[in-house]
């Protein structure tokens, strides 16, 4: 079965550089030879990942697409980086708060929604990680993940004659190895790109908001776009969120070795936001109500909590549920049914 599905896979890597590609469940590609390949939304500012030395192609993002999806990554090859990012969770679990790796391991920190990747200047809730085609590196072989070696899993794709096939194709080698299996995980991750929500299609000005919306909009400039900056909605920085008077997670502490840095974690992206919960590192929340009532009135003054967190004014309950009409708009319902990114051999 696995040879069929290969076969097809090579099959269909080749027309796609013709026509558009139906999967193996009939659903058409959005990719074809006119439209195929990275691009800019309109209201994105240029991404911190140019695929400098990793052009990008159909082939490479196929092969990338399809290890993604593929078992044979992990320790026993029954997890693949799809089983804590789904498509359908906007690549985020299956809102739980920590995700089970190898054995039923549980991991100390929610596994957050992978969009918009190439516009990031580092990953992992510390920013342990500083570029997109190393990140894949910590969930391969952490224990408490994929619990892989790079030793075994070049061992197991070298010995796949379809995978062999395809890295040859795609990168011209005749042994894979580690830097061409990241590069072409990179393919696909820098694809998965969430830019069509009601807020997106509200900015181009082809879609309308209901008067909770924009209010809802206007607050969360006010109180809330200081971190969360549009259209990323995050800045990238690192902040310590009052969540505990002393984080038991060291957070960004990990990485710069600084004290003041404790309980520190990156400010996450918003997109996508009423889909990916539960919400904080540590998935401790279940529902934007409970973020915003941590945020507005629940912040504890630790010493490193964020000044500008403290300062905020509380929120009355109409405004509150404001601004969770607005946080509904940036919901991007295309990118999580995109056939294109979805798992091949289904």
């Amino acid at each position: 079965m696995k040879q069929i599905i290969f076969a097809l896979i090579l099959i269909s890597a080749v027309v796609f550089n013709f026509v558009s590609c139906k999967k193996k469940d009939g659903n058409v590609s959005t990719y074809n030879a006119t439209n195929w390949g990275f691009k800019i939304p309109a209201n994105f500012p240029l991404p911190n990942y140019t695929f400098e030395n990793n052009a990008q192609t159909i082939d490479r993002f196929g092969l990338g697409r399809l290890l993604f999806y593929d078992n044979i990554l992990s320790l026993n090859n029954k997890i693949s980086c799809s089983s804590c990012h789904a498509p359908d969770h906007a690549f985020s679990d299956h809102n739980v708060a920590l995700s089970a790796g190898i054995g039923g391991v549980l991991g100390t920190r929610n596994a957050p929604s992978l969009s918009n990747l190439a516009w990031y200047p580092a990953f992992m809730w510390d920013g342990g990680v500083n570029h997109i085609e190393v990140q894949p590196m910590v969930p391969l072989t952490s224990p408490t993940e994929m619990n892989e070696t790079m030793a075994n899993i070049l061992a197991k794709l070298n010995a796949n004659t379809n995978y062999k096939n395809l890295f040859k194709k795609a990168y011209d080698v005749d042994v894979i190895t580690d830097q061409v299996l990241l590069q072409a995980l990179a393919q696909f991750t820098s694809m998965l790109i969430s830019a069509d929500s009601k807020y997106d299609q509200y900015i181009a000005g082809t879609a309308s908001f209901t008067d909770a919306e924009k209010t809802g909009l206007d607050i969360f400039r006010n109180k809330c776009a200081g971190c969360h900056t549009e259209p990323l909605f995050t800045n990238f920085s690192y902040e310590n969120i009052g969540l505990d008077m002393v984080s038991v997670d060291l957070g960004r502490q990990l990485i710069t070795q600084n004290p003041l840095d404790r309980g520190k974690f990156r400010v996450p992206s918003l997109r996508n936001v009423a889909k990916t919960y539960p919400y904080m590192h540590d998935g401790r929340f279940f529902t934007l109500s409970q973020v915003l009532d941590h945020h507005i009135n629940g912040a504890l003054n630790n010493g490193i909590t964020d000044s500008t967190l403290l300062q905020l004014t509380p929120l009355t309950s109409a405004e509150k549920l404001d601004i969770i009409q607005f946080l509904n708009t940036l919901t991007d319902i295309q990118f999580m049914v995109d056939p294109s990114l979805a798992d091949p051999t289904h």
